[in-house]
């Protein structure tokens, strides 16, 4: 390699880096003498020169800045499976479903075979207003055709200004014709929380809530559910079952707030980091929603992250009996680290532990009670045991907890 080329592909690679540390912390030092914080000058050549090779050698022509993204995104995600490099596309929806709330038509869209097909709309939104329902393919969006290779640029074309038109060509389940739709973007809220009263065996109807994420509303939206489910009078609610299988995650702080709703004191999580930020701690603040009635939270391999620490936080303090199955154990915090041209880094900051010092990471929430994740006919088994669990005696709550906190690992 030629000695002008080879510095000049190491001075890409050095300013990518320092960019980078510019925008995460203060700057990195180069020291060939090597050291933790100095930059590794013999990796930064072996990179050059495998980046001039692949650009020589390979096949097609890659782009410059292509390689360069793709290096950046296999050095985040070779950290853990949680870390990644977010171009603007995906950190535009990483803020979306954080805040969640956008502007846009208001409807869930997957892939099915070759077509994008509705989920669901939501409720309130412009989707459901104008008749769109779960099971329609959109084949086109203003006139383009759509594809399930067209996923992401689907649901950039659907969404947009509020009080902009949007006309979508749909193919209906059982109507030959296509169907073509002109819809108002709006503000769309996505919904967390649904709740209804299920009837248990002995006659009694109990509040049931299912939190699907965890974003900066599920907490008032758990407040206002709590409130529209409490029994006539202001009586007392007998009990609850919170589903929170198949959940995620999410927001951290949310899930914070959600344990609150159901503690009267004591810690709910802890976190411990390299960085000050990265070590903090939670607490309940007085006042139980429930008053102290027992509670059943459902939990399953699906139920990560957010959905732990509300799990731990409830099950430490002796407050709820988990039901179901061991939950995925990702015991860690994300932090989002905004980067230029739109773009951020999600990066493993903390560990966390639960109230009593326990870190659930690729361990996971045991349930109290074990119910293998799996439907009768129509039947919800893990739901009716979760019910019969409110009708008999649940755990005591274990005192002392408030005083526990993390240790570094």
């Amino acid at each position: 390699m030629k000695p002008l080329l080879l510095r000049g592909m190491l001075a890409v690679f050095l300013g990518v880096l320092i960019g980078i540390s510019i925008s995460l912390a203060p700057p990195l030092l180069a020291d060939k003498n090597g050291g933790e914080d100095t930059l590794p000058w013999e990796q930064a050549r072996v990179f050059a020169e495998v980046m001039q090779r692949i650009k020589q050698g390979y096949v097609d022509p890659v782009d410059d800045q292509a390689l360069i993204e793709a290096a950046i995104r296999g050095m985040v995600a070779d950290l853990d499976p949680h870390s990644a490099f977010l171009d603007d596309e995906e950190y535009r929806e990483v803020r979306i479903s954080t805040a969640g709330k956008y502007s846009g038509i208001g409807v869930e869209v997957g892939v099915e075979g070759d077509r994008i097909v509705v989920v669901a709309p939501l409720d309130g939104g412009p989707a459901q207003r104008a008749g769109i329902r779960a099971g329609d393919a959109i084949f086109s969006v203003d006139g383009l055709a759509v594809g399930p290779g067209d996923l992401a640029d689907t649901v950039a074309r659907l969404r947009g200004p509020s009080g902009t038109p949007v006309r979508l060509g749909i193919r209906r389940p059982g109507q030959s014709d296509p169907l073509s739709l002109e819809l108002v973007r709006g503000q769309v809220e996505m919904h967390s929380v649904v709740a209804e009263l299920k009837p248990a065996a002995t006659g009694d109807a109990y509040p049931y809530v299912r939190i699907s994420l965890f974003n900066e509303g599920t907490g008032r939206e758990l407040r206002a559910a709590l409130s529209r489910l409490r029994p006539a009078g202001g009586a007392a609610f007998p009990g609850l079952v919170l589903d929170l299988r198949n959940n995620p995650g999410g927001v951290l702080e949310a899930a914070g707030e959600v344990a609150d709703i159901f503690l009267d004191s004591g810690l709910i999580v802890s976190a411990d980091g390299r960085m000050s930020d990265a070590r903090f701690s939670i607490e309940a603040t007085p006042g139980d929603v429930l008053g102290g009635a027992p509670i059943a939270v459902l939990v399953n391999h699906g139920s990560a992250s957010a959905s732990e620490i509300v799990a731990g936080a409830l099950q430490d303090h002796g407050r709820a009996t988990i039901v179901g199955e061991s939950t995925y154990g990702k015991g860690s915090v994300q932090t989002i680290m905004p980067l230029s041209d739109g773009r951020a880094l999600k990066l493993t900051t903390s560990h966390y532990y639960t109230p009593s010092g326990k870190s659930i990471h690729d361990r996971g929430v045991r349930p109290d009670l074990i119910v293998p994740d799996a439907l009768s006919g129509e039947a919800d088994l893990q739901l009716d045991r979760a019910l019969q669990a409110l009708q008999g005696p649940h755990i005591a709550p274990r005192p002392g907890l408030a005083l526990a906190r993390p240790r570094a690992e």
